[in-house]
């Protein structure tokens, strides 16, 4: 599961708030078995990548520096 989120903390420019969030997807939709979403998955899903969205920026905010790292296209 890890190799497939990119890492985000170090990266210069910053990550956006849309590579946050396309993390916190793909780690909802691996953990939760969930590859697309439906009206009975829709809310359970939105509502796990907003607090993981959130959980992430507050995390990368708050470790220490660490080398630079060019963010990849």
């Amino acid at each position: 599961m890890s190799s497939n989120i990119t890492l985000l903390r170090g990266l210069e420019p910053a990550p956006t708030e849309q590579e946050i969030y396309a993390a916190a997807l793909q780690y909802v939709r691996t953990v939760g078995g969930v590859s697309g979403l439906s009206s009975t998955t829709k809310v359970a899903v939105d509502k796990a990548v907003a607090a993981i969205a959130a959980a992430t920026t507050q995390l990368l905010a708050d470790l220490p520096d660490r080398p630079v790292t060019a963010a990849s296209d």
